[in-house]
């Protein structure tokens, strides 16, 4: 029987410098991977599921009750308002329908609470009636 037995000398230089770069190329496919790999659809997954209705939440304004009602789809706000907005209200704050009317329309526009633009004489208006939307926008999630 011939056999023919090849003894292969390998250098431990080679040996270190082979195990760096297989290193190198499993990180560089690792970080590739990570990098182009397709990004969840962070819009849809922020995109609250609401129950269908009309929400309402009190907001209180010295001795006068007024309800911020929030009508929602099943995915999507579609209108804010101030329910019942009494000519004593109109009178006594004058800034509660035209602050209510331009973040209404920012929040339907945008399907978000978050990044509203209202100006500074309005700003404790509009604190006070996105915290009342907020709080009936709760009552409609589904949880």
């Amino acid at each position: 029987m011939s056999s023919k037995t090849k003894i292969v000398v390998l250098r431990m230089k080679e040996i270190i410098y082979t195990g760096i770069f297989v290193g190198l190329a499993i990180l560089l496919v690792t970080l590739c991977l990570i990098m182009f790999r397709p990004k969840k659809d962070t819009a849809g997954s922020e995109a609250a599921s609401y129950i269908p209705g009309v929400y309402s939440a009190s907001l209180n304004l010295g001795n006068q009750d007024v309800n911020v009602q929030v009508a929602v789809d099943a995915n999507r706000i579609s209108s804010v308002s101030l329910v019942p907005l009494s000519e004593a209200v109109t009178t006594m704050y004058p800034l509660m329908q035209p602050t209510l009317d331009e973040l209404a329309d920012q929040i339907v526009t945008t399907q978000s609470l978050e990044n509203l633009t209202y100006s500074s004489q309005s700003r404790y208006t509009s604190a006070a009636l996105l915290k009342a939307i907020q709080t009936a926008l709760d009552k409609a999630k589904i949880q």
